[in-house]
């Protein structure tokens, strides 16, 4: 097996890996918000968000986490021009819609756990309010500033010659038809991602403070068990969003390490582009994970699947014997 066929298997193998865990996660995700929402008729801010989070993630993952899988097997004509647009202009859409609403989830829990004499304290109403607005405006946003992939988008070029400030995806490429078109609109993407990033970690690194000002606070009062117990439900939920973020930030940092030397080159190597694609698209796998794990709501979920598991087997036993 030569270097070529190697590189190929161990990419099919690690894009199988993300499809198949990224795909019935996110979907299990949302449907277990979506069963909360049907039988209690609400969701709790960070919810809502959290439920946007996976459905966004779901996307990114079905318009390039499926494509990429394909492609690794050999399948690189599935698209042509038209699709190649569409696929490029959605996955933009939601790749920067699952940042930014990552980046909304790390500012509300930030602002639901400080202090009554923060200067965050009267977002704690704002955001609830204005929630369907800052999604809506978000959506409209990603969707404007993304549709110059309708242009530079293509499935193929004549006689197969890849021309210079061309990112090569296989199923899909995107090319810039001048130096300068290129390094603007990569430095465009990178700054305006840097911004949600830079914003995330300093939300972040808020909540750990207040998290260990208040575990100093409450390891030296006897509180309530039901205070406790709410106490405990926040510092979970804080934990899995400073979890989230911390995860994000280190896929980001890779993704965007490779994309700035990219913009370096004229041709950027199809391994750089595979090794780039894999970490943006790594969190799509990651985050309901971390979701499944830490958040009650659809840990219930889970619980009642393997309880609903557990009785079909018990009654089967019972009635055969």
């Amino acid at each position: 097996m030569d270097t070529t066929d190697t590189r190929q298997v161990f990419k099919a193998t690690a894009f199988l890996i993300l499809t198949t865990i990224s795909i019935p996660a996110n979907i299990f995700v949302f449907c277990a918000f979506l069963r909360t929402f049907v039988i209690e008729g609400k969701l709790m801010t960070a919810d809502i968000i959290l439920c946007h989070l996976t459905f966004v993630n779901l996307l990114v993952a079905l318009t390039r986490s499926i494509p990429q899988t394909m492609a690794a097997f050999g399948y690189n004509n599935m698209f042509d021009d038209d699709g190649c647009k569409l696929n490029m202009f959605s996955f933009r859409i939601f790749r920067g819609l699952s940042i930014s609403l990552t980046c909304l989830l790390s500012t509300y829990q930030a602002v639901l756990i400080s202090p009554a004499t923060s200067r965050l304290t009267p977002l704690k109403s704002k955001i609830p309010q204005y929630l369907k607005h800052i999604i809506v405006i978000l959506y409209v946003i990603y969707c404007v500033s993304n549709c110059n992939a309708l242009i530079s988008a293509v499935a193929s070029f004549p006689n197969n010659t890849i021309p210079p400030f061309t990112f090569n995806l296989q199923f899909c490429f995107i090319t810039y038809p001048t130096y300068i078109d290129f390094i603007s609109g990569g430095l465009t993407k990178f700054f305006s991602d840097l911004l949600f990033i830079v914003l995330m970690a300093i939300m972040s690194g808020y909540i750990l403070v207040v998290l260990y000002r208040h575990g100093k606070r409450v390891r030296s009062l006897r509180s309530s068990e039901s205070s406790q117990s709410g106490v405990r439900a926040e510092v979970k939920a804080s934990r899995a969003v400073v979890t989230l973020v911390t995860l994000y930030c280190l896929f980001f940092g890779i993704d965007n390490i490779i994309y700035l030397y990219s913009l370096t080159v004229l041709r950027v190597a199809i391994l750089l582009s595979d090794i780039r694609v894999f970490f943006a698209t790594l969190y799509t796998s990651v985050c309901p994970v971390v979701v499944i794990i830490t958040n009650p709501k659809v840990k219930i979920k889970t619980r009642m699947k393997k309880q609903n598991g557990e009785g079909q087997f018990t009654g089967t036993t019972t009635s055969a014997l």
